[in-house]
């Protein structure tokens, strides 16, 4: 068993319009994931810096970060990067380029897990429908041409509205969708943009959506998180 979460922070800006990585990093305490994709992980212009510094992840928190940075202050890839616990092997990462008409990207890692290994992949899709299908088949793609196969979670913002429809037909070939609930707005929640996903080996046990006093401010998505075990 383990916890993965999903997380659009938002720059680090919340509800209050400032930005706060201390309250971005409150909410990933409460939620207590093994493994958190994060989305909008880094500033947008200029040296794209990280917006939760590396001494405040390894000061005040139980993880690493991924570095996937495309800029030597950066901690992600398009500003999509993964948190580990500190104890959890890191066997191989990279990111994964995808067609677009504005910055996105993806990342994935290969996690020892346990009894075995687990593939974790990280993604902010495009507004635009036409792109998010691209989108997703370039990810599936990639996943399918990789050398080994490993039982895998996908997560993120998908940037999608319409239920079982675009992006998510195509994803739901594949993998099975946590019910997680709505995410976004993170005051009013109404849209299940963030979603978790896993092979067919993988099996959900558990999943919601983190709604706290403290995440319902700091971003205006909220976080979302499964408990993931084997079949």
């Amino acid at each position: 068993m383990i916890k993965v979460a999903s997380y659009n922070i938002r720059k680090g800006i919340g509800a209050d319009r400032r930005r706060n990585p201390d309250r971005i990093l409150d909410v990933l305490r409460e939620v207590d994931a093994d493994v958190i994709a994060l989305q909008e992980a880094d500033r947008r212009f200029g040296e794209r810096e990280g917006v939760l510094p590396l001494h405040l992840i390894e000061e005040h928190s139980d993880w690493k970060p991924i570095i996937y940075g495309m800029k030597a202050r950066s901690l992600g890839w398009h500003g999509n990067t993964m948190l580990v616990r500190k104890s959890t092997r890191v066997l191989d990462f990279e990111v994964i380029h995808l067609p677009s008409l504005e910055p996105r990207g993806a990342v994935m890692a290969d996690l020892s897990i346990d009894d075995g290994v687990l593939r974790v992949v990280g993604m902010h899709l495009d507004l635009s429908g036409l792109w998010r299908r691209r989108q997703a088949g370039a990810i599936l793609s990639h996943l399918g041409s990789c050398l080994h196969q490993h039982p895998t979670v996908m997560m993120g913002d998908l940037n999608e509205w319409t239920r079982g429809a675009g992006c998510l037909r195509d994803f739901a070939r594949d993998f099975t969708f946590a019910d997680t609930g709505p995410s976004f707005h993170a005051r009013r929640p109404i849209g299940r943009l963030d979603r978790i996903m896993v092979s067919s080996d993988l099996r959900v046990e558990a999943c919601g959506v983190h709604a706290s006093a403290t995440s319902r401010k700091a971003s205006d998505h909220l976080p979302i998180w499964a408990m993931i075990g084997r079949h």
